[in-house]
């Protein structure tokens, strides 16, 4: 399989031309298509997630339990949470995420099972699209994310191929990144439960705001979509 510093690599470059590709010519704000560029990488390495060795899983749960409770901060300060509710909020979000939530997750996955898959990607991106506010970039980050954890399970099963000699042979890990289901009923239950609850909790978002597609007029026009 592709190691951490080969997906790491690959995302990073297609975060900066998918960032790239978001200011110009779509019309996104450059922030926007830098914070694009940053999720995209990060999603690049978000299905090794249930790897069993120590430092890039570490280093990525400390990451996601800083950067998520950051996303969820235009929400409150939508809603009126005061300034100490906010920080509160980052505190314990952190400290759940990095630890409670790590250890869940550790014990609950095993490497190349469901989180190695296509519907663990739209996990990834419904995530992302339920915890940004703003609807022309939640659209633009949930994709870039989708991207790098696409780019990251087409990577493993390029090199579950032995390219070596007249004709390609298969490893024993082929075909266990770019899958719909796995061995295990419950696992591949679980999640797919868990991505028709996102799809509904994303419908509801959707239908809370009325429904509205206007910001879509801003696509490839040089109007920032959202804004």
């Amino acid at each position: 399989m592709a190691g951490f510093r080969t997906h790491i690599t690959v995302s990073s470059a297609l975060g900066i031309a998918y960032g790239g590709f978001a200011v110009q010519p779509v019309g996104f704000t450059t922030e926007a298509g830098v914070l694009a560029a940053g999720v995209t990488a990060v999603g690049g390495m978000l299905p090794d997630l249930d790897s069993d060795s120590g430092i890039p899983v570490r280093e990525m749960f400390g990451l996601l339990a800083a950067v998520v409770p950051l996303m969820l901060v235009p929400r409150l300060m939508h809603a009126g949470v005061s300034r100490e509710g906010i920080l509160a909020t980052l505190l314990f979000g952190y400290l759940f995420i990095r630890y409670f939530v790590a250890n869940v997750f550790k014990q609950l996955t095993v490497h190349r099972g469901m989180y190695h898959s296509i519907p663990a990607m739209f996990i990834a991106g419904l995530c992302v699209y339920l915890a940004y506010p703003e609807r022309g970039v939640r659209i633009l980050l949930s994709a870039g994310v989708m991207v790098g954890f696409l780019s990251h399970l087409v990577l493993d099963e390029i090199y579950s191929v032995d390219w070596r000699g007249l004709k390609p042979k298969l490893k024993a890990s082929a075909g266990s990144a770019v899958k719909f289901g796995s061995s295990s009923i419950a696992a591949t239950g679980t999640c797919y439960l868990l991505l028709g609850g996102l799809i509904y909790l994303a419908y509801l978002d959707f239908k809370k705001n009325g429904g509205d597609l206007s910001w879509l007029e801003g696509f490839g026009t040089g109007r920032a979509p959202g804004g």
